[in-house]
């Protein structure tokens, strides 16, 4: 770090040697391009923000510095690309666009502030899977920080915070005063090889890190902070993605700190790019009102093979929650959790398939989404309201469900419903409570349910 630090003042952008590199801990598991770009010497060119004219002083807008600064760094690209430094300091500034070969890194003392004015931030079209912006109809704000057709992108630092003043936000959007959907914290739409670690997000817009279209991204010791009662602050949405790992996360949210999604209803089934092979451990939760790890309810591409580990929540509203409703279509299948530790929550395991409203009325009511293979084993919950709200759809009941060993401490438990069950087909084993009927009770001898043993290729 102190040899990244001395390159801060530079007049120019100056090619870097082998003495660059910062503090990346790399996690097991890393596909080899992630663990390759955590060197910050694997970029040949340096600047500070500073070097285009950026003031630091949280009320100085900084839109046309971080402008000017990433289509300088932007032509370095072909040549062993180039890392802009933001340094201590706040800076405020309007959405902005990241480039390929590129890496954006925040000192510890640095903060980028979204700006609170209405005229940056431009109207974009609706991603197309979903066919209209996710709050109303029609377009959307532009995200705060955005990359499109990208591929080699690095945003890091020494855990400095990108701050999106969400209040404003969600403010105006509770009190009907937004024309348009806003805008996430993060997006990143059809590009590869993503990395995003050691950062703090704070109070976005709405969602935060969202990842769509795109495929080899990585998320690693990521803080992501909101308010209770922030509007729709999901902590981080992979959508229509491959190949997608998130770990040593803390989020505190309004909403769900994972959603994984691929599209809704008509037009998420026309673009049909399901989310696949996503890989979540070590995750931290408190979200009072949400999930830990939801799918959908956004999954008419599909979702499939979604893996997570080591999961710790607190005061969250559901350890696991499957969101979907006839019109959606697609499918959420081969579903792996294994290991979740729960505190102070109202549900350990949630499903729904009467659950979320339309985009329009052209979704199409014989579009049955196909919910099976969902596993959950080595689950530990105190203090929780209900067991299990397992909702299938009649006529297309959830298959395949498989609980083992499960201690959930159901509080007041002599005078509540434990496990509410309709429409779901599925087997239990070491499961406490005694789980509903439909989950064939199989024995404390039985085989645990399956996790897979492959990794994922890169």
């Amino acid at each position: 770090m102190v040899a990244l630090v001395g390159l801060i003042g530079a007049a120019e952008c100056t090619r870097l040697g082998n003495h660059g590199h910062h503090h990346w801990r790399a996690g097991g598991g890393w596909p080899e391009w992630a663990a390759a770009a955590g060197a910050a010497g694997r970029r040949a060119h340096t600047a500070s923000l500073k070097d285009f004219g950026a003031v630091g002083d949280g009320t100085t807008s900084n839109t046309h510095a971080f402008a000017a600064a990433i289509a300088h760094l932007s032509r370095l690209a072909a040549d062993g690309g180039a890392m802009l430094v933001v340094p201590p300091g706040k800076w405020l500034t309007g959405p902005f666009n990241l480039t390929s070969k590129f890496t954006l890194f925040l000192h510890r003392d640095a903060e980028i502030l979204a700006s609170q004015d209405l005229n940056e931030w431009p109207v974009i079209d609706p991603l197309p899977s979903y066919g209209r912006g996710r709050d109303s109809a029609g377009g959307r704000y532009s995200n705060f920080i955005m990359g499109t057709n990208l591929t080699d992108v690095v945003i890091t630092g020494d855990n400095g915070t990108i701050n999106g003043q969400g209040r404003f936000w969600w403010d105006k959007f509770r009190n009907n005063q937004l024309k348009y959907t806003r805008g996430y914290l993060l997006e990143i739409m059809y590009s590869d090889r993503v990395l995003i670690s050691n950062i703090t997000f704070k109070d976005s817009p709405s969602w935060n890190v969202h990842p769509v279209y795109s495929s080899n991204i990585v998320v690693s010791n990521v803080t992501i902070l909101a308010p209770f009662d922030s509007a729709n602050t999901d902590g981080i949405d992979p959508d229509s993605c491959s190949h997608v790992l998130i770990e040593d996360c803390f989020i505190v949210s309004g909403d769900d700190c994972i959603a994984i999604k691929s599209g809704w209803d008509e037009y998420g089934i026309a673009f049909n790019m399901p989310t696949q092979h996503v890989n979540i451990r070590r995750l931290t939760c408190i979200s009072p009102f949400s999930a830990t790890i939801a799918l959908g309810s956004e999954m008419s591409g599909g979702i499939q093979d979604v893996r997570a580990e080591n999961i710790t929540a607190i005061n969250t509203e559901s350890g696991v929650r499957i969101k979907t409703a006839v019109g959606r279509g697609g499918f959420v299948k081969d579903i792996f959790v294994r290991g979740m530790t729960l505190n102070t929550m109202k549900y350990v395991f949630w499903m729904s398939g009467n659950y979320g409203q339309h985009p329009d009325d052209k979704y199409d009511p014989n579009a049955i989404p196909v919910v099976r293979n969902i596993r959950y084993s080595n689950v530990v919950a105190e203090n929780v309201t209900i067991a299990g709200h397992l909702e299938g759809i009649p006529g297309a009941p959830f298959t395949g469900i498989c609980l083992s060993n499960v201690t959930i401490d159901v509080a007041h438990s002599k005078k509540k419903l434990k496990w509410n069950c309709t429409e779901i087909e599925g087997v239990a084993s070491a499961v406490t409570p005694t789980p509903c009927a439909l989950l064939r009770d199989q024995g404390t001898g039985a085989a645990p349910c399956p996790f897979p043993a492959d990794s994922f290729t890169y």
